[in-house]
């Protein structure tokens, strides 16, 4: 069968990578790709937006699945579009993709299927919300535990975390006056910030039947310790021994079945991949957002661990079959991916510098290394296209081993201005969070 990979990203490059290997594949194409994904598929010079033309190429080189990757297309109704043109697609509709698309739409979902997640409040203006917060917070000097989001799709960069009150109300003035974050700045959610440890898990979802992959965990601050700016997420690593058994069961029963009954009952099932961003409070687990595809990073570190055909995991969710099929098989040893970014990531950075040691890293054993921001110059040199440049990912007996050899392959890759963060998966190693059920 032939398969078009839609995105230009690690994700996407994880994805084309995987389904090449099923013995029932016979083409992969990404549209755009990069050049990771020039060396491991077929590169298609249309962009992920654009759906007529996603839509027509699929027709005219008769496309067996074409794979969602990022959730622009998804928001936007790529799926819509090619189920009417009768082309068999993985990912949620327009109408489901608002849970990624809309904050204010998950929160108010959430809200009424009494899943687990922050009190928050909405506002139309920039104005209702900075009064709602001097009200509450008539002090500069007092503490501000909330966090300030937009409504719509900001490239995850559309949360702000605050501390001060001063936080605050320059988030709502960048959201809502500024217009930093477009149209996604015209509702504002305003909600509790919770405090714990951060944990994405994923499953696929026919709209009956859940099969929930292995906990990870992003890092989503750019720097060591979860200091400085958000970014689309700095490293991952699976399992993640912060979700034990015991708990990814709960998660399941008070967070993933709730949703996905709730779309059901709103007339708006979600089929594909639902990502529950989570934060472990000693509460328990409570939802931060919704995604609604593959994270990325986290979808290299899963796929890295990944030993079923993953064509047949897609399929039986498009034809609600998954339970029908076997559970997904996952290799034993853990996954560590390393994001290298440019210099200036998440700000402005330069494009175009050459990448070097890409085939030395690549001859370590049990490491891929994934592109996300690169493409090929007119001379043939790999450059860098983006912020998050490659995801290097590795596997190894222990979380300690993978990570080893994970950042063993970082070492051999150079360009100018090339960094990481140094302790992706260094949180594994505190050991799972107590029970909470035990309180």
């Amino acid at each position: 069968m032939k398969i078009l990979v839609v995105g230009n990203g690690g994700r996407e490059h994880a994805l084309a990578w995987k389904l090449k290997k099923s013995p029932r594949v016979t083409r992969v194409f990404v549209a755009p790709g990069n050049a990771g994904t020039a060396i491991d598929a077929e590169n298609v010079d249309i962009p992920s937006e654009d759906i007529p033309a996603l839509v027509k190429f699929a027709k005219q080189n008769a496309i067996d699945l074409t794979v969602v990757g990022p959730e622009m297309p998804l928001v936007a109704g790529l799926v819509d579009a090619f189920q009417a043109s009768k082309l068999r697609v993985f990912g949620p509709t327009r109408a489901a993709a608002q849970l990624e698309g809309s904050k204010v739409f998950c929160k108010n979902l959430l809200h009424s299927a009494d899943v687990p997640t922050a009190d928050y409040h909405v506002f139309r203006d920039p104005e209702s919300a900075t009064r709602f917060v001097t009200d509450r917070y008539p002090s500069d000097d007092e503490s501000v535990p909330l966090v300030i989001k937009a409504d719509g799709l900001a490239a995850g960069k559309g949360v702000v975390v605050c501390s001060t009150r001063r936080d605050a109300l320059s988030a709502i003035d960048r959201i809502g006056r500024q217009k930093e974050f477009g149209a996604a700045g015209k509702q504002i959610v305003v909600e509790e910030r919770l405090d714990g440890q951060e944990a994405s898990v994923l499953a696929f979802t026919d709209g009956r039947t859940i099969v929930t992959l292995p906990p990870a965990q992003d890092h989503k601050p750019a720097y060591d310790g979860d200091a400085g700016p958000n970014t689309g997420g700095m490293g991952a690593y699976c399992p993640a021994p912060l979700v034990g058994d015991k708990m990814l069961r709960w998660i399941e029963e008070h967070i993933l079945v709730p949703t996905v009954h709730a779309m059901k009952r709103s007339r708006q099932p979600f089929k594909g991949v639902l990502y529950a961003g989570l934060m472990i409070t000693h509460q328990g687990p409570k939802v931060l957002e919704y995604n609604v595809r593959l994270g990325d990073p986290e979808c290299q570190p899963l796929l890295m661990r990944l030993d079923s055909d993953l064509v047949d995991l897609l399929e039986a969710t498009i034809d609600s079959r998954l339970d029908e099929i076997a559970p997904p098989k996952w290799d034993p040893r853990p996954s560590v991916s390393v994001v290298m970014a440019s210099e200036g990531y998440p700000g402005n950075y330069e494009k175009g510098r050459p990448i070097r040691g890409l085939e030395e890293a690549a001859a370590i054993p049990d490491v891929k290394v994934f592109h996300s921001g690169t493409t090929i110059d007119a001379n043939g040199n790999v450059v860098t296209s983006g912020g998050r440049v490659l995801a290097v990912t590795a596997l190894g007996t222990t979380i300690s081993a993978a990570k080893l050899q994970a950042y063993t392959a970082v070492k051999c890759i150079r360009w100018q201005g090339a960094w990481c963060r140094k302790d992706i998966s260094d949180k594994a190693l505190a050991g799972p969070r107590e029970d909470f059920r035990k309180r």
